[in-house]
């Protein structure tokens, strides 16, 4: 009876140890895990908590909607880009496009300037209709710049680099350096609609957060498309279509290029020709602080819009306190470098975890 009872004690006392420690390892490893994912998050949070104690104004709700506002364009653009370097390459082109795009919606729907004043009937047509040209804009742009990168093997640095520079141009050509403004009244509407306080073109911007973070985490397209990042051989062997995908992901990273355009000649009410100068480095860095590896194969699009919040609470922190702008960029630049830091000491940590 004795050696009955002691024999399971013994069995439970030392197996279940040995059976308890790996579920032990393994919740500290999804913890860190996730830690490692949502850090960027956490970065918001506190830096959110430390201006809202020593900015008074900081801590108001107009100040919340206006940071949000503000990670829009930006935001929007993003979300593009950070497909592309999560395949493993890079799109330079998508703040020159997110011009062209504006300024195409100006010169159609503007009243004034270099506008043409297109009216469509019923009104709201504008709507999609000019937010379908934007798509289409952007999508061509983005097709000759994968179509460069996968049949003619080009560097997608270099391409997009060029791309960066002759859209941009081209901006200028077929505005002649002048303005358009007055934008259609539906447009325009859209421009200084709320919801709870918030902007409707920013709750716009989210919902292109919502639907391409599902795209990529729950669809074959954004797991693949993870995959080539990660190794592009291994994928093309595992039956593939890399190219294809490759080629689409620039593709989308153009047509979402446009949307960011689009909402901006909304927000602006018409279209500059240097519209958006300076974007591109801003959404550079919203990527890379939100924790998608310059190598290709690790990213999430949330953690991309924490990035982008981040920026923007930090913009709007520096201009409460009076400081000049150059101050920002400093920030902008120390961050950016501790994100690099931080993407590298994360891959040194999972290769230990693995």
């Amino acid at each position: 009876m004795n050696h009955d009872q002691t024999a399971p004690g013994a069995t439970s006392s030392g197996g279940g140890l040995s059976q308890a420690k790996p579920p032990l390892l393994g919740d500290r490893r999804a913890a860190l895990e996730f830690l490692l994912d949502n850090l960027v998050w956490l970065m918001l949070i506190v830096v959110l908590a430390v201006f809202s104690i020593f900015i008074p104004q900081f801590f108001q709700i107009g100040i919340f909607a206006n940071i949000v506002e503000q990670s829009t364009f930006v935001g929007v653009m993003a979300i593009g880009l950070a497909i592309v370097i999560i395949a493993g390459n890079m799109d330079l082109s998508v703040e020159s496009v997110a011009a062209l795009t504006a300024m195409v919606t100006g010169m159609l729907f503007c009243a004034r300037g270099i506008g043409l004043g297109i009216v469509l009937t019923p009104e709201w047509l504008v709507i999609p209709v000019s937010l379908g040209i934007a798509l289409l804009v952007g999508a061509t742009i983005g097709v000759i710049n994968g179509l460069l990168v996968v049949r003619l093997k080009m560097n997608a640095f270099i391409v997009t680099l060029a791309s960066y520079i002759w859209v941009r141009g081209l901006v200028v050509a077929i505005s002649g350096g002048r303005s358009a403004q007055d934008l259609a009244p539906s447009l325009r509407v859209m421009g200084i609609e709320t919801i709870l306080f918030i902007p409707l073109i920013a709750w716009l911007a989210i919902g292109c957060y919502v639907l391409f973070t599902f795209v990529m985490a729950k669809t074959p397209f954004g797991r693949h498309v993870t995959m080539i990042g990660g190794n592009a051989v291994a994928t093309f062997r595992a039956g593939i279509k890399v190219d294809r995908l490759v080629l689409i992901t620039f593709m989308v990273a153009g047509a979402i290029a446009g949307v960011a355009g689009w909402l901006l000649a909304i927000r602006t009410s018409g279209a500059t020709a240097n519209l958006g100068v300076g974007m591109l480095f801003n959404a550079f860095a919203a990527v890379v602080i939100g924790g998608v590896s310059l190598k290709g194969g690790i990213g999430r699009l949330p953690g991309v819009y924490a990035g982008v919040l981040l920026l923007s609470s930090i913009h709007t922190a520096i201009n409460l306190m009076g400081l000049p702008a150059h101050y920002t960029q400093m920030i902008l630049g120390a961050l950016v470098l501790a994100a690099v830091l931080i993407d590298t000491l994360k891959l040194q940590i999972r290769q230990k975890l693995a």
